[in-house]
């Protein structure tokens, strides 16, 4: 079973890289994933690159090595900084959309992990921007610079970055404002809230990958406060038990609302910006299953159900390709068969800060990206077993 999955992860990825990586403007070094497969002349020369997007191609390279490290994949990984830096045409600070960053610091923060590497050059100065940008009113942080609306993918990401970097407190108030001001009737996290004349008016709108992240933070939440007291993953203890229990709950809502009979993940997100989202609730899916303390029967249960839905839905997504040249063409909806991109038509416009569909959602790498988060989760949970 390990074996299966560790292979079609190794296809995802050499798909993703055969038909999207490329040199950044031809230089040495470096390495960037154009957007759209086929390409258009524009994209080739990354007129358009999507800094996030580059953020969770980076991530899954970082996944790969974390399978199996090699020479090409740590090579492949410092060029793809290196084209990031060198095409964001500033420090990588220079953004208004501290969730942009956010996903990058945490692409930064697990690349720092692998025993490649010791620093990443510019990964401290990017995460103390992000933490600089926290807004004296709220607490919490903005979508972007001088923005009234705080939502979960900038707050999520941060939460889960500030656990990983020991900033416990922080974090915690992160999660803890999320949890406060932005679960629904279902038990779902929502996506923000604008501050307005007359006071906080939610964005109600649910979003897969706001469930994942605030999983991912939660969890690492718990993982690092039971470190910091020299508490077990395994020991019965009180420590985290807010954190464990909020991902107990979501799970629950996300079983029961955003999965189909069969565990499969069917909350459909399209192409453009959201094609990415699904992916990353499967990542932070496998994290639950993998790495959730605690020793109680509820927490048992939760990482099972993550399990299952994890392995239902990458069973669902490897079955809902396409193969052209021997290598997959994911679906940009799980449930169904995958439609074969082609040259021609529109290429997902960005409007208003958000990147939407092409024509065909499956040209877009972030749809690819997605397939390639599934394998790649399947792959954590078989391993950890």
């Amino acid at each position: 079973m390990t074996v299966r999955w560790e292979h079609r992860a190794d296809l995802a990825e050499q798909a993703v890289n055969e038909r999207h990586a490329t040199r950044l403007w031809g230089l040495p070094r470096t390495n960037l994933a154009i957007i759209a497969w086929p390409p258009t002349t524009r994209d080739k020369v990354f007129l358009r690159w999507h800094y996030w997007w580059q953020a969770h191609y980076l991530d899954n390279q970082v996944d790969a090595a974390q399978r199996r490290g090699t020479k090409a994949r740590t090579q492949r990984i410092l060029r793809t900084i290196r084209g990031i830096r060198i095409r964001n045409l500033s420090p990588l600070s220079k953004n208004s959309y501290y969730d942009d960053k956010a996903w990058l610091a945490l692409a930064f923060e697990r690349a720092q992990r692998l025993p490649e590497f010791k620093t990443i050059w510019g990964s401290r100065e990017l995460s103390t921007n992000i933490m600089e940008g926290v807004d004296g009113l709220t607490g919490v942080l903005p979508w972007r610079s001088n923005e009234n609306f705080y939502n979960v993918p900038t707050n999520g990401p941060a939460a889960l970055l500030a656990a990983r970097e020991g900033q416990l407190e922080f974090s915690a108030h992160l999660v803890d404002w999320v949890f406060e001001n932005l679960i629904d009737g279902k038990g779902l996290v929502m996506d923000g809230l604008h501050m307005r004349m007359h006071g906080p008016q939610n964005a109600t709108d649910t979003h897969s990958y706001c469930q994942g992240v605030m999983l991912g933070a939660c969890t690492e939440l718990a993982k690092a406060q039971r470190k910091a007291e020299g508490v077990g993953p395994d020991e019965v203890s009180p420590v985290g038990i807010s954190s464990i229990t909020r991902v107990h709950h979501l799970v629950d809502a996300v079983s029961t609302h955003m999965t189909n009979n069969h565990d499969v993940i069917n909350w459909r997100t399209g192409g453009g910006d959201g094609g990415l989202f699904n992916g990353i609730l499967m990542r932070y899916l496998a994290l639950v299953a993998t790495d959730l303390p605690g020793a109680s029967d509820a927490t048992r249960q939760a990482k099972s159900r993550a399990r299952r839905i994890v392995l239902a839905t990458a069973e669902a997504v490897w079955r809902s390709r396409l193969e052209v040249d021997g290598l997959p063409v994911f679906s940009a909806d799980w449930e169904r068969d995958a439609v074969l991109p082609q040259a021609g038509g529109l290429i997902g416009a960005t409007i208003a800060g958000a990147v939407a569909s092409s024509d065909i959602a499956e040209r877009d790498l972030s749809v690819q990206l997605s397939g390639w988060m599934a394998m790649e989760a399947a792959a954590k949970v078989t391993r950890s077993q």
